[in-house]
């Protein structure tokens, strides 16, 4: 048994279809089909049926799918260790950020491709709950957001920085000069809230649970950069992160009327798996940015 047998029976298992598989792979499916029959008789079972309109797994094939993923997921970490005891010539790093984070994060790429040029950065920004089911898949080595309400047993949370959630609003706003703002501050203002996928609306709720109905919600976006605009051009209210709105230009923030508004921003990785000295020197060089430096908790040695 190889691991490129066992390579060309996960992609067709996962697409059911061999010339789908054959494409993937950049292989002919004559080529394809030979070395799964190979496998297939080598184990001494068939792993897929065939008929002309259909390829199912067999039994046997979906019982040796987990083993065969695991198998090349174990191959794969160990090349990436060697790769590692390369000096990080080469690599790839995957990591998932929120949006909340993307106004923090654009110097650290910067610089890590600068310091590791062989590194491929591979950055996918989703809400928190999507990048946080790719990394339990193994589809990202690492995600940066706030810490969830609710923890995963699969996966480990460091701190990287304290932060809190605030009114944002134009600096010549007629609340902006307030020191806090209470709900009834608020809700008589136009407001661009954060959409119920990002922390920042999960924490608001926190702080107001039930309110949001009251409220006069003229717009809803997960995007940090559009709802700051919309603020920066009307005279509607946002709530975000103190982080998220570190780098922005003529809006005021305003503390909000409530114990509950604290959100911690942190690193989340999958627990008992290998991790890439790629990924402590991405943390390193997050920890030393300008954004964070006033609020790192520096957990990474």
């Amino acid at each position: 048994m190889e691991l490129r047998q066992l390579k060309y029976f996960v992609a067709t298992a996962e697409t059911l279809n061999f010339s789908e598989a054959a494409r993937n792979l950049c292989v002919t499916q004559s080529t394809l089909s030979q070395q799964i029959k190979q496998l297939e008789n080598e184990l001494g079972v068939e792993l897929f049926q065939r008929d002309s309109h259909n390829v199912r797994l067999t039994e046997s094939g979906e019982y040796i799918l987990p083993s065969a993923k695991k198998t090349l997921f174990d191959a794969d970490t160990c090349f990436t260790q060697i790769r590692d005891l390369r000096q990080m010539l080469a690599g790839e790093l995957r990591v998932g950020i929120t949006y909340s984070f993307a106004p923090i994060i654009s110097d650290v790429l910067k610089d890590y491709t600068k310091e590791y040029p062989g590194i491929k950065l591979n950055i996918v920004y989703r809400n928190m709950e999507v990048i946080l089911e790719m990394l339990k898949k193994r589809d990202l080595d690492c995600v940066l957001s706030f810490r969830p309400n609710k923890c995963d047993s699969e996966i480990e949370s460091h701190r990287l920085f304290d932060d809190q959630l605030c009114a944002v609003m134009k600096a010549d706003h007629p609340l902006a000069g307030k020191k806090i703002l209470t709900f009834d501050d608020i809700k008589t203002q136009r407001l661009a809230m954060p959409s119920a996928d990002t922390q920042a609306r999960n924490v608001f709720e926190s702080c107001f649970p039930g309110k949001v109905a009251e409220l006069n919600v003229q717009v809803e976006m997960n995007a940090v950069y559009g709802l700051l605009d919309l603020v920066n051009t009307t005279q509607m209210i946002s709530f975000l992160s103190e982080a998220a709105t570190s780098k922005a230009k003529g809006v005021k923030t305003v503390p909000l009327d409530s114990p509950f508004v604290k959100m911690e921003g942190c690193v989340h990785l999958l627990k008992n798996t290998y991790r890439k000295r790629a990924i402590d020197e991405f943390i390193r060089i997050l920890n030393q940015s300008n954004a964070l430096i006033l609020r790192a908790n520096n957990w990474l040695k």
